[in-house]
């Protein structure tokens, strides 16, 4: 997942870009950049695979200047890019998927159009949309064109000579909230990013929606979708706490996760614990319904260390893990430990680089709760897990003998095939017990109507307008 953040300003924005831009880097490990628009458009973009935002930018914020910009976060491609249009000269950034890109970019081609920001082989999602966008008789007809002939997802901020373009996808997939503080307007993926920078929420834009907004208003270029599908897992797992989304924030939700859990799968234990950061919240809401105590057995060494799961490659993943967390074994040893974590992905990191340290560090029992079910399914929409049989569950239902290209019997929560694929992910990873999050007690705890989420990588139910 990517992060992205546009600011139009009546005095200079570039001390609200950059700051704005960096509440977005959990979002995303590859790169990130920033495009200023004074009198021309001023682009920088680095990798900040092994070095963190700000002591990558900071250095640039003196060689940049003007009114409004757009940032991003991003989990795969060099961004902004900067081209030229019959809209004039515009950058643009973009966060989601695009399924069919290739296809999209070998019928362009054929059209007689060039890519040129390519990227380890790859055409840059950003340029494939702005190549799109391109062909409408206006920047909203672009835009609306482009989501009509992409499959997957696409937000993205526009920074233009008539302001900021934002439009969130069709889905409501990604977030995307418009913010107002006295001296312009602002759009961000993270609420987060608002309120230390002096900005309130105005409103959460709609699925499919487009808007421009300049230093002195915003305006609707066209009106929301009513079908709305957001991520579910933006709650669980990969947004900030202090974020909201459709006006629903994110520590909230996780410490109702982690109740649930106490309330479904209680066990007799001595400290109750999450694994650092976003399974810590679970853990308060455990302890706070179960009344046992809640402390800290393993410890985040923050500066320099990324999230685990969002580098591309394994080996990164791996080392992240490993270095990151801290056993204290004065904590650990001889008790018995409720771990809480958000999910469960391919186990690998989980099972070599958290439980192993507990049990090395004397743990007599480890009773693992995870706040959402079991994943089965490739995320359609977002670059994380692209194999399903990389996924642990999936896994668990090949050593079970069952076919793991039709796990419909190991979807149902109360059947014995679910019961064996857990108690079977529970013996490899080397735990006392395990027990996954409900998905009504999930969808109750993030407090939206269910057909308002998306489950996909769950249930595999596609939604509708994606059929």
């Amino acid at each position: 997942m990517s992060g992205l953040f546009g600011v139009a300003s009546r005095r200079e924005c570039v001390e609200d870009l950059f700051y704005g831009t960096n509440y977005h880097s959990h979002l995303g490990t590859e790169f990130a950049g920033l495009a200023v628009r004074g009198r021309r458009i001023v682009k920088k973009i680095h990798e900040i695979r092994m070095s963190q935002f700000k002591s990558r930018f900071w250095s640039e914020m003196p060689h940049l200047r003007g009114t409004s910009g757009i940032g991003v976060i991003s989990d795969r491609d060099p961004q902004p890019i900067v081209i030229d249009s019959k809209f004039g000269t515009c950058a643009i950034a973009v966060c989601g998927f695009i399924a069919n890109s290739h296809r999209l970019a070998r019928k362009l081609l054929s059209e007689g159009e060039s890519f040129s920001d390519s990227f380890n082989g790859r055409i840059n999602a950003a340029e494939l949309a702005a190549k799109l966008i391109n062909r409408g008789a206006t920047i909203p007809d672009g835009i609306a064109k482009m989501f009509a002939a992409i499959e997957g997802s696409c937000t993205l901020l526009m920074l233009t000579a008539d302001g900021i373009w934002a439009a969130r996808d069709r889905l409501g997939y990604f977030p995307l909230t418009i913010g107002r503080a006295e001296h312009g307007w602002a759009a961000a993926s993270e609420t987060t990013a608002f309120p230390n920078l002096g900005f309130q929420v105005v409103r959460h834009l709609g699925p499919g929606e487009i808007v421009r907004f300049t230093p002195s208003g915003i305006a609707e270029e066209t009106s929301p979708r009513k079908i709305r599908q957001i991520c579910a897992f933006l709650w669980v797992y990969t947004g900030f706490p202090a974020s909201n989304y459709e006006g629903m924030n994110v520590e909230v939700v996780r410490e109702r996760c982690g109740r649930f859990l106490a309330k479904r799968n209680g066990v007799e234990a001595d400290l109750v614990a999450g694994i650092p950061d976003s399974g810590t919240t679970h853990a308060i809401g455990y302890a706070m319904e179960s009344g046992i105590p809640l402390r800290r057995p393993l410890v985040k060494y923050t500066p320099g260390f990324d999230r685990s799961y969002t580098p591309l490659t394994q080996s990164i993943r791996d080392l992240i893990a490993k270095m990151k967390l801290v056993a204290v074994r004065e904590v650990i040893a001889g008790n018995r430990i409720v771990l809480c974590d958000d999910s469960i992905v391919r186990g690998t990191q989980l099972k070599n680089y958290t439980i192993k340290k507990l049990w090395d560090s004397g743990a007599r029992e480890i009773h693992l709760r995870i706040a959402c079910p079991p994943l089965m399914f490739p995320c359609r929409f977002n670059y994380s897990t692209r194999s399903a049989a990389e996924l642990a569950a999936r896994r668990a239902i090949r050593a079970l003998g069952g076919d793991e290209r039709r796990p419909a019997a190991f979807l149902q929560e109360r059947s014995s095939q679910f019961r064996q694929m857990v108690q079977h992910i529970a013996s490899e990873l080397g735990v006392t017990s395990l027990a996954y999050q409900r998905l009504d007690d999930m969808v109750e705890a993030i407090g939206l109507p269910a057909q308002e989420l998306c489950f996909y990588c769950w249930t595999g139910e596609v939604p509708p307008t994606q059929r």
